[in-house]
């Protein structure tokens, strides 16, 4: 039975599953009905972070513009451009045995394209979760809601995959940004041209 975890809450995800290397991080969401004068394209993204709390370079962070990492710890699974249909709307899948030995954290965040020219935000967007399952047999291993009603923000970090000693846990963060991605690369770090 998965773990519903509140914003702030720790959890292991390697104690009680020893020997689990292949998960598969799924963000789902939906959007309000509201007419904005466009599509919703909300962007999944993974930003692999060192001890400092940002990348060793621009090659550490995943999205739709660079889907596999190169050590091929963490391979983004497309873009979906719509948010439409049930159950997750993107997904990452994370290899923890090649995560590079520099990296202590793997950040989650989604993104709305072109949020200010669409004027949109997140305050538009209900029932967005994180969860994170075994590969290999599907058991769903934890799952975050978002409960938090954001308005303005046009990003949020959803969730953190951490190094602690041997065992990889996760966060559940919550935490909404202005700017899109453009202020998450800032924030981690990642060169923006």
């Amino acid at each position: 039975m998965p773990v519903n975890l509140k914003k702030g809450q720790k959890v292991s995800l390697t104690k009680g599953n020893p020997g689990l290397k292949h998960v598969v991080v799924g963000l789902g969401w939906d959007v309000n009905q509201f007419d904005t004068g466009g599509d919703f394209d909300l962007d999944a993204a993974a930003f692999l972070l060192t001890a400092n709390g940002t990348v060793a370079g621009s090659g550490d962070f995943v999205y739709y513009g660079c889907l596999t990492h190169a050590s091929g710890s963490v391979c983004h699974l497309g873009d979906n451009l719509t948010g439409a249909g049930e159950g997750d709307d993107e997904q990452l899948k994370v290899d923890l045995s090649k995560v590079p030995a520099n990296v202590t954290k793997i950040a989650f965040t989604v993104t709305i394209y072109e949020a200010e020219q669409r004027r949109q935000n997140f305050g538009q967007v209900s029932n967005a979760f994180i969860r994170i399952y075994n590969e290999e047999n599907g058991e769903e291993l934890l799952r975050y809601d978002l409960g938090e009603d954001f308005s303005i923000e046009t990003a949020v970090v959803f969730g953190e995959l951490y190094k602690n000693g041997d065992e990889w846990k996760f966060n559940a963060i919550g935490n909404g940004f202005q700017g899109g991605l453009a202020a998450l690369c800032e924030n981690y770090g990642v060169d923006v041209e």
